[in-house]
């Protein structure tokens, strides 16, 4: 290609789009709406898998700074009931294949890799208008305009780009995650340190469950699980952590107390996460010059799939482009094609992993899942 790659959004799958794409001599221009790569916190921890993530990380040519930041014993997992009875303890013994990593320290060595300028922070995109023949206007709210060949939606969720290319928008699962933290948990909460593990805690019941993972610098980075209609969500006053605290630890009310710490004792105000997911089956018709990746194309609920996608698709689209440079169209039919199916078969799988965290079975399918792997 003789023009840059154009690239709406700086998150995982826009930046393996262009590491890849750059480790091919080929140029792209990343657009991103948050003024610098600092403006935000990342989100927490990622399993990387083998069969897709670390698949792109070695087309990035980024596998020794990838193993540079594992987070060694992260892929510890233990499963308790609501009592904290003990039901199920899997130490990370270096044979999961799922090596846990912090999203930021991810995004740094992505963006460390690319060359100066690839990203253009501060730009946010209001519009995006189809020109025919494949080129796309792109208006950001700083007034610049942008003209391009090829457009990548790689700009999440609630992506600006999708709509040009399809009508459908995530709608709520029915599940809302509350983000809380606890910090120095070793000294200043014992027992919910010891609860917790080395790795990640599942503690379910039905309609609700307590998830937490163990960070680097003795942090636990918690998502209060809740299955409710999003009226009764928002009713919750989160502007008032004080209040909002004291509604959400009420619908634990007997749970074991080193648990409901990780709602009672964070020290950041309790943050609502709503679930959003696109069909299962979310696809359009092949339209020239523009596709997306990632959460834009496929947003499923949140099971461990979500990043790994990112960066897969960012990593397989970049193959195509380079396979067929000089047909963008048979790149982008190769790349959507078997997308697709890639995302429909993990779309219904997150579904249904959320299903065993907090269905009537809880917490006992999801000791099963994890026993039969």
């Amino acid at each position: 290609m003789q023009s840059p790659v154009t690239i709406i959004g700086a998150g995982l799958g826009g930046l393996m789009l262009a590491r890849v794409l750059h480790v091919h001599g080929i140029t792209a221009a990343i657009y991103e709406a948050d003024p610098s790569a600092d403006t935000r916190t990342q989100g927490g921890q990622l399993d990387i898998h083998e069969d897709d993530g670390q698949l792109a990380l070695e087309a990035a040519g980024l596998t020794a700074e990838f193993r540079a930041i594992i987070h060694e014993g992260g892929e510890a997992t233990r499963i308790l009931d609501k009592h904290g009875k003990l039901l199920l303890d899997l130490p990370d013994d270096g044979t999961g294949g799922r090596p846990e990593v912090l999203r930021g320290e991810l995004r740094r060595i992505l963006l460390d890799s690319l060359p100066a300028g690839t990203v253009r922070w501060g730009k946010k995109l209001t519009a995006a208008t189809a020109l025919g023949a494949g080129q796309h206007e792109l208006t950001f709210t700083d007034r610049t305009v942008v003209r391009t060949e090829l457009l990548v939606g790689a700009d999440g969720a609630w992506s600006k780009v999708r709509p040009l290319l399809s009508d459908a928008k995530p709608e709520y699962v029915g599940t809302t995650f509350i983000e809380t933290y606890l910090h120095n948990v070793d000294e200043q909460h014992p027992a919910t340190a010891a609860a917790a593990g080395d790795g990640a805690l599942f503690a379910m019941s039905p309609g609700q469950g307590i998830s937490t993972h163990r960070e680097a610098g003795a942090i636990l980075h918690a998502y209060i699980q809740l299955t409710r209609p999003a009226d009764w969500i928002a009713a919750i006053d989160f502007t008032d952590p004080a209040t909002a605290t004291a509604r959400i630890a009420a619908e634990f009310d007997g749970w074991a107390p080193e648990l409901t710490a990780l709602i009672t004792e964070s020290d950041t105000p309790p943050t609502p996460r709503q679930i959003n997911a696109l069909p299962a089956d979310h696809r359009w018709a092949r339209t020239p010059g523009v596709t997306l990746v990632g959460d834009a194309a496929h947003l499923a609920p949140p099971a461990g799939e979500g990043a790994n996608l990112a960066l897969f698709d960012g990593a397989e689209l970049a193959r195509a482009i380079t396979t067929h440079p000089t047909d963008i169209e048979k790149a982008l039919t190769t790349y959507e094609s078997t997308m697709f199916a890639r995302s429909e078969a993990s779309a219904k799988d997150a579904t249904a992993i959320m299903n065993l965290c907090l269905d009537d079975r809880a917490p006992f399918g999801l000791v099963d899942f994890f026993t039969s792997m």
